[in-house]
């Protein structure tokens, strides 16, 4: 199952007692902290959930799986995330 935008913003509207606008307004507002920060090359940490960060790609030799030419792959900034400890045990089922 893939939880969409729309499923973020009923959970809040319905655990918080907010407007349906209301929680819009606040998905929009962390999902635009979150952008612009890691757009800053600045780590984003959620407690109890995470830590997105940006790395920096060096140009590399690459090969198109179709063809098989290689080719050279451009330098490029990546997304990375990595859970937290307490994430990781409730996704491996442990109590924590």
């Amino acid at each position: 199952m893939t939880l969409t935008k729309a499923d973020l913003v009923n959970h809040i509207y319905e655990k918080n007692k907010l407007r349906k606008a209301e929680a819009v307004l606040a998905m929009e507002a962390l999902l635009e902290i979150i952008k612009t920060s890691l757009a800053d090359n600045e780590s984003v940490l959620i407690s109890g959930f995470g830590k997105f960060n940006v790395k920096n790609k060096k140009e590399r030799r690459g090969r198109n799986p179709q063809t098989g030419a290689e080719l050279m792959l451009s330098p490029r900034r990546v997304v990375t995330f990595k859970p937290s400890s307490i994430l990781r045990q409730r996704i491996n089922n442990k109590k924590i």
